[in-house]
């Protein structure tokens, strides 16, 4: 199976496209070639952002937090 990598416009427009409610989430996915895993994924991930936001995200991911206690 090929693998894909979406571009943060392409994962915006497809959580918007199921945010406006006019089709369910399996319609938006099955559409976009995308699975469902990877549809709430993206969705537990990047909400409501907006395209600057996910690119901001995604250049400074977070850092993990070590404490030497």
């Amino acid at each position: 199976m090929k693998q894909t990598r979406y571009t943060e416009a392409q994962i915006v427009d497809i959580l918007a496209q199921a945010a406006k409610g006019e089709m369910t989430a399996i319609e938006v996915c099955r559409i976009n070639g995308v699975s469902e895993q990877t549809f709430y994924r993206w969705k537990r991930r990047y909400g409501d952002m907006q395209v600057s936001e996910v690119r901001r995200l995604r250049a400074h991911p977070r850092k993990e937090c070590t404490h030497d206690e």
